[in-house]
């Protein structure tokens, strides 16, 4: 008889180990959608939306210069709302890096794409040229994958106008 109560409470502590052991590790990871992303995971993502972007502001003045913009204030505008886009997102990853959930960073990343609707509803109204296009293209699907990710609407939506 004794026995098995004993046996039956080490059975019990064993379960609960496995319960609190799952439990930590999930506590690491956030479900997103259906999908469940770590830290690093959201950090690759937004890694790669820093280069984007980056890439992008510094072909976007040449592409500008090549349009029926060049010397507009519009032109000027847009170059403001580029460079803007890069400092939002050079923020997001100091920010990101800076905090221990990654959901904290919600308020950065809508601001992040909040200009990007703004340089994407000119990037749809005005031709800029293939390559500027294709780079705008990379900068928005990366940027939409981050507002997935942080649940939020994508570039270009009405939410951001």
């Amino acid at each position: 008889m004794r026995s098995n109560i004993l046996r039956f409470f080490v059975g019990v502590s064993a379960v609960v180990m496995l319960l609190v052991a799952a439990d930590s590790a999930s506590a690491q990871r956030r479900e997103v959608r259906g999908r469940a992303l770590t830290k690093a995971q959201v950090k690759a993502i937004i890694v790669r939306v820093e280069d984007r972007v980056d890439n992008f502001v510094r072909n976007y003045d040449k592409a500008l210069d090549r349009s029926r913009l060049d010397g507009s204030s519009r032109e000027d505008w847009l170059n403001r709302r580029a460079k803007d886009l890069e400092k939002a997102t050079d923020e997001l990853r100091r920010e990101f890096d800076r905090r221990d959930a990654w959901i904290e960073n919600k308020d950065e990343v809508r601001k992040c794409l909040n200009i990007a609707s703004d340089i994407d509803r000119n990037m749809r109204n005005y031709k800029f040229g293939a390559a500027a296009e294709a780079n705008w293209a990379r900068v928005r699907f990366e940027l939409n994958s981050l507002a997935d990710v942080y649940n939020l609407p994508r570039v270009g939506a009405s939410a951001y106008n």
